[in-house]
């Protein structure tokens, strides 16, 4: 076998760019467009242009069917990490009980490897675009449960987008909603992604306390915030029982 040549010249800096661009898409999910892959990358617009040309022409990314963003593209696909499991039969009528006792959206997240994975949702109450979800955690109850969980959460946060006027876009006021949902495992979102709805979330944690999934309602920010009290028990009460059948 021959040993490939050295790379020389400008092309170890072309790779790590390509990389780089790779695993902005990656992380920000769908849509993502060449604007923002710049500015989180701090790299100039022409050299993320080309980057982006190089890799949709090899099949790692692919531009959406709108043209305004882009995605992971089949080869891309095949380096990526497997969806978490459906969860047990057990699981998910843990979940469905709780979807019997309230007119609102209840879904499981699963925040193996460090992703938040949407994997048993509501089919009669649809949750926002699980995209959105991965890509703008501040603005989310499940993203808090996730970020509260982190070293440094900044390391997953890369646009701190307002969405409403409710959306918290500085880090030190997120800083301390993230150390009080550290220690309550309750995180909440009352019309910081859409001005009419909010959520409340609670995290499920295995017997060596690794959080392994969240748990979450879904539904009109007021009415959220009027349950607040009944929707917390309930939803603890039902973590509880998902805690030994998710481990």
């Amino acid at each position: 076998m021959v040993d490939p040549a050295p790379l020389s010249g400008r092309q170890p800096k072309a790779v790590r760019n390509a990389l780089a661009v790779l695993e902005e898409v990656a992380a920000a999910g769908p849509g993502v467009t060449a604007k923002e892959i710049s500015a989180a990358l701090r790299m100039p617009p022409a050299t993320t242009y080309r980057m982006l040309n190089l890799l949709v022409g090899e099949e790692y990314l692919v531009r959406l069917p709108d043209l305004r963003g882009f995605a992971l593209g089949r080869r891309a696909k095949r380096l990526s990490v497997a969806a978490p499991p459906r969860p047990c039969a057990a699981a998910r009528a843990v979940v469905e009980h709780v979807r019997q006792q309230l007119r609102w959206g209840v879904h499981l997240a699963s925040y193996s490897d460090g992703r938040l994975v949407l994997i048993d949702t509501d089919p009669d109450h649809p949750p926002s675009d699980e995209a959105l979800l991965a890509r703008f955690p501040h603005a989310t109850a499940l993203g808090k449960i996730l970020l509260a969980d982190q070293p440094d959460w900044r390391a997953l946060v890369r646009d701190m987008r307002s969405f409403t006027e409710r959306t918290i876009t500085e880090p030190t006021r997120l800083d301390v909603e993230l150390k009080e949902v550290a220690r309550t495992g309750i995180a909440w979102q009352l019309g910081e992604l859409r001005s009419d709805r909010g959520c409340l979330a609670v995290s499920v944690r295995d017997e060596a306390g690794t959080l392994v999934a969240g748990l979450t309602v879904s539904g009109p920010a007021n009415g959220i915030a009027e349950r607040r009290g009944a929707l917390v028990t309930m939803l603890e009460q039902h973590a509880q029982q998902l805690r030994p059948l998710l481990a």
